[in-house]
């Protein structure tokens, strides 16, 4: 089984289903048919079969079916615990992890409950969000989450910025991490449409809403740049992104 995790509105979406399509691709089965199968509905939702936390109560239902099934991926948001670590450790799964620029980040949350409010999707984890101060706030708790996968020693990291600079080797190595018999090239035309700058945006199941580096630049005022260095700053410092 391999968990899919990333940082809100960090491309995990993307991610994702670029991981799905190469574990299909390699034998693998749909999430959804696990979810389906071994009645999994209360624990896995039905988008990209999200799992939520790592607790012993939803993570061991969801990989029983390893027993039984080829390999299939999950997704995640939420930290690191002890419990995966046992598992990645004997190899039962395995783990990617994407993050971002938090900046980037939190205007993506921003907007993206603003249109949330404005439409059906009333439901949904971003539509409370009325101010850039609120998304930075509401991202604030996901930099320690995210410093507890990229210092896992078993699990695959890459940064949504150099997925759009060096995306053949990311998904070479992203191949050689989950052991799976795929040849590079027939990888790649599995996933071409996944390729940054084919119109990503109005892909299904990615989640983008801009797909552009950089853009809180021109958005925030320097007092939201303040408060970001306030809440994100070290973790900033410690990725290489530019101040």
């Amino acid at each position: 089984m391999i968990l899919s995790v990333g940082m809100p509105r960090a491309g995990t979406g993307w991610f994702h289903n670029i991981t799905r399509l190469l574990v299909l691709g390699s034998g693998g089965v749909e999430a959804t048919f696990i979810r389906e199968k071994y009645r999994l509905s209360q624990l896995l939702t039905a988008v990209n079969c999200n799992i939520g936390t790592i607790t012993s109560y939803r993570l061991i239902p969801v990989l029983i079916p390893i027993l039984f099934e080829p390999n299939y991926v999950i997704k995640l948001h939420g930290g690191r615990k002890p419990l995966a670590d046992l598992l990645q450790g004997t190899g039962l799964i395995k783990a990617t992890f994407i993050y971002r620029d938090p900046r980037d980040a939190a205007l993506s949350i921003y907007e993206y409950g603003k249109t949330a409010q404005k439409t059906s999707y009333v439901n949904n984890d971003f539509a409370h969000i009325r101010s850039i101060e609120e998304a930075i706030d509401y991202l604030t708790p996901y930099i320690d989450i995210a410093r507890g996968w990229i210092n896992s020693k078993n699990t695959f990291v890459t940064r949504y910025e150099e997925m759009f600079t060096d995306f053949d080797e990311i998904v070479r190595n992203l191949i050689s991490f989950l052991e799976i018999d795929l040849e590079l090239e027939k990888a790649l035309s599995l996933i071409e449409e996944f390729r940054p700058g084919l119109n990503v945006v109005n892909r299904r199941f990615t989640h983008f809403k801009k797909g552009k580096i950089g853009r809180y630049q021109d958005v925030f005022t320097p007092e939201q740049m303040e408060l970001c260095m306030d809440k994100f700053g070290d973790f900033l410092i410690e990725h290489g992104y530019d101040l």
